[in-house]
């Protein structure tokens, strides 16, 4: 079973990989329908579907490049989503980890639900970034599943509540990210290190209404002002070097000591400067393609290293117990 389980972990991240590239492509709406393409599984091909499509949905024109990424995209979010359902039935059976295999079923439901509501909802931006979020909440209990599979760690208590509370920020950044993209925002500010106009003077919190409104019907390619695009990709900036600080003090200070955190704590800060390298480069580089799904990619792996900081500290917290119970015994005897 845990074979299955870490397909399944590089499935997902797989399937978060091609979401950022067909979100980057602007092909979330290169199949106006769901769950198939113009009423097909497959993307049309020959030219009497092709018309047959665009007679159906004569406000999308047919695009073959975005409908193939798009169903693509669907195509390994489903085989993750059947994958998951066999785990689940596998744990049942078992007896084994079922809360986290039913929590997994829950989530990929609602990832299948939040897929829908992306398209029939033309890109709403607050359903973009609850479908980002949810795969990365999808990762992470797939993550943890895997770590756990075989009994031998349990979820630290209390004494990690700085790794707590920088796995809270992080999401939070993840979250401006999803935000940012959603709303077009990433190009708008094209200067380093936070803006290439005076921010100050535009900045606006209505940027974050979470339900803009559309009078063309959907949201593809923004519907916000120039003034709101600045304010949410200098919120992303900003709260990106509140992560990256706070990250760093941390993982420097764990990195004092000689502890099972060691490692981990490395690795989250090699990812750190990463992440930030590509966002700079996404900056200078006006967003190339290959970059922009290398980051969104990042922050995947970026969460991951935090999960496995706070395993590592659960680690170091039981063999800490067991030498204070041996060394007890030890001292009675």
């Amino acid at each position: 079973m845990k074979q299955a389980l870490l397909g399944s972990l590089l499935l997902a991240v797989v399937v978060i990989g091609l979401g950022a590239f067909t979100r980057l492509t602007d092909a979330g709406l290169g199949c106006p329908d769901w769950p198939g393409c113009y009423g097909q599984l497959a993307v049309p091909s020959d030219s009497s579907q092709i018309a047959k499509a665009e007679q159906a949905y004569p406000e999308r024109p047919f695009e073959a490049h975005k409908a193939w990424n798009e169903m693509v995209h669907r195509y390994f979010a489903g085989s993750l989503g059947l994958l998951v359902f066999v785990l689940t039935v596998m744990a049942w059976r078992r007896k084994q980890r079922v809360g986290l295999a039913l929590l997994a079923t829950a989530v990929i439901v609602f990832q299948a639900a939040l897929g829908m509501w992306t398209v029939t909802l033309g890109l709403m931006p607050l359903v973009v970034m609850g479908h980002l979020l949810g795969g990365f909440s999808m990762l992470s209990i797939l993550y943890l599943w895997y770590r756990t599979s075989d009994g031998e760690l349990s979820l630290p208590g209390r004494r990690a509540w700085l790794v707590y509370l920088g796995m809270l920020i992080l999401v939070g950044q993840i979250a401006l990210g999803g935000w940012t993209s959603a709303n077009y925002a990433a190009l708008s500010c094209q200067g380093l290190p936070v803006c290439h106009e005076p921010w100050t003077e535009q900045y606006r919190l209505d940027a974050f209404h979470p339900l803009p409104q559309s009078e063309r019907g959907d949201y593809e390619f923004g519907v916000l002002s120039h003034q709101q695009r600045v304010s949410i990709h200098v919120t992303h900036r900003i709260w990106a070097a509140v992560t990256a600080a706070y990250w760093l003090l941390l993982c420097l200070s764990l990195l004092q000591t000689r502890n099972p955190t060691n490692r981990a704590a490395a690795t989250v800060l090699t990812l750190l400067f990463c992440q930030v390298g590509l966002g700079v480069a996404n900056v200078l580089w006006q967003i190339p393609l290959g970059v922009a799904v290398a980051h969104n990619l990042g922050a995947a792996l970026l969460l991951l290293s935090g999960w496995e900081l706070l395993l590592s500290h659960s680690r170091q917290i039981v063999s800490t117990s067991k030498e204070v119970v041996h060394g007890t015994y030890s001292h009675s005897a």
